[in-house]
């Protein structure tokens, strides 16, 4: 049985650049093994076609305040009833234009949460216990939306201490009205993220990216005992499939409330409540 779906996290703007950087060639072809097409131009009807056979009622679609992706912004506003938009690309090393960006893309645009990969910006030199991030942070928090971070060490051949989920740790202590989610799994410091999903309550875990069936068992362990309601299901597509990940998903040791929680339920209270 297909279950309800939402899928936190998916790329439909590949297509849009001439040529991809090399480091996001060596995520393709040595990471994930994917195939040439990933890059490819996205066509709406396709992407609905798969997200209607795999129960997939809503998606939201990575955007950018650096570089507008203008694929991402057509289809949310096309299909407001099935997409909606993560907003990157933010500045923080000069906070001010950019938050003020967000303000006035937040109140336009169906944007559900602001992501920032610590990896991958500021040569990976800032922990998210950074002062740097503050002002996003209160932003964010005065906005009630939600903000994600990527965690675990990254695919590229880049620095990847900096998304050790510890750092979350003082940032949960010190802005806990401000609603926090690990994306990208937490490999190889599940441990940790557990752990302080369990302390903080303002914190959650997405599996963008990340195969279910590689999920490690204390996660499961995790999500069908104390987090039922804290970690929420991704793609990443094009890189991971739906017609992959969904039915990977289904068939996980999960008794059936915790599975819809884990597809359906959590995204949609954390990501698409009423702010």
């Amino acid at each position: 049985m297909t279950r309800k779906v939402i899928d936190g996290l998916v790329n439909v703007h590949f297509g849009e650049a001439e040529q991809q950087p090399t480091w996001m060639l060596k995520v393709r072809d040595d990471y994930f093994k994917g195939p040439a097409s990933m890059f490819a131009p996205v066509d709406m009807a396709e992407l609905l076609d798969e997200m209607d056979a795999q129960g997939v009622q809503k998606a939201v679609l990575m955007d950018s305040i650096a570089k507008p992706h203008i694929t991402a912004r057509k289809f949310a506003e096309a299909r407001p009833d099935r997409f909606a938009l993560a907003m990157g690309g933010f500045n923080l090393l000069k906070p001010m234009p950019t938050l003020r960006e967000l303000t006035a893309i937040a109140a336009d645009l169906p944007v559900v949460y602001a992501a920032v990969g610590p990896s991958f910006w500021g040569d990976g030199m800032y922990p998210p216990s950074d002062a740097v991030y503050y002002p996003l942070y209160t932003k964010c928090a005065e906005l009630d939306l939600p903000l994600c971070l990527n965690t675990g060490l990254p695919g590229p051949p880049i620095p990847g201490e900096v998304q050790n989920p510890i750092h979350l740790d003082r940032v949960c202590v010190r802005f806990p009205e401000l609603r926090l989610c690990m994306i990208h799994g937490a490999d190889p410091w599940w441990d940790v993220a557990i752990r302080l999903m369990i302390k903080y309550e303002n914190l959650r875990l997405m599996t963008s990216a990340w195969s279910p069936k590689r999920l490690p068992e204390s996660l499961l362990h995790y999500m069908r005992t104390r987090g039922p309601n804290k970690v929420m299901f991704a793609s990443d597509w094009p890189v991971l499939k739906m017609t992959r990940v969904v039915p990977e998903a289904e068939a996980l040791d999960l008794p059936p409330d915790v599975l819809d929680n884990y597809l359906y339920n959590n995204a949609d209270e954390f990501f698409f409540r009423e702010r």
